[in-house]
């Protein structure tokens, strides 16, 4: 056990913890931070993606050692001043989730994506999206919802 300083949506927290532990887990169980969710534990279905410096990173391959002292944005995290981020918004406007499992990976790898390309077509949004599980298939709905985000993005 060792002591890891993480930066967790704006707020330090120091917990006594093993380094490899998955970002995940401590997430969850630990900071009780239960909005990013376990899909395959293998990074491959998008579910545990939180923004690590603003890049979507999968938190169930990340040891929280690799992280300290970096800025970790969770789903918890996303709006700011108690309003939803626009891409929250869109989701909403769009009715993106069916069971919504997805949701909180496919929100925050969408975000991360409008905060380098403001302005994405069809392709490019697949392109950044395709890696993001989601068995209800809600994926042109998905599309629709980063469109109107980019534009209410680019209206602020």
């Amino acid at each position: 056990m060792t002591t890891v300083t993480l930066n967790i949506n704006g707020e330090i927290r120091n917990l006594e913890i093993d380094g490899s532990t998955p970002l995940l887990w401590v997430l969850r169980d630990e900071l009780k931070l239960t909005g990013t969710k376990y899909g395959c534990g293998r990074g491959l279905c998008g579910a545990c993606t939180v923004h690590v410096n603003g890049e979507a990173t999968r938190s169930c391959v990340t040891a929280v050692e690799t992280v300290e002292d970096e800025e970790i944005r969770t789903i918890e995290g996303l709006g700011k001043n108690g309003d939803s981020h626009p891409v929250q918004k869109a989701w909403i406007a769009e009715d993106v989730p069916q069971c919504g499992y997805c949701q909180s990976g496919q929100i925050m790898t969408a975000a991360a994506f409008l905060s380098q390309r403001p302005n994405p077509r069809k392709q490019a949004i697949d392109n950044a999206m395709k890696n993001n599980i989601c068995r209800c298939g809600t994926y042109l709905r998905v599309r629709r919802a980063i469109h109107r985000a980019a534009k209410e993005l680019n209206r602020g």
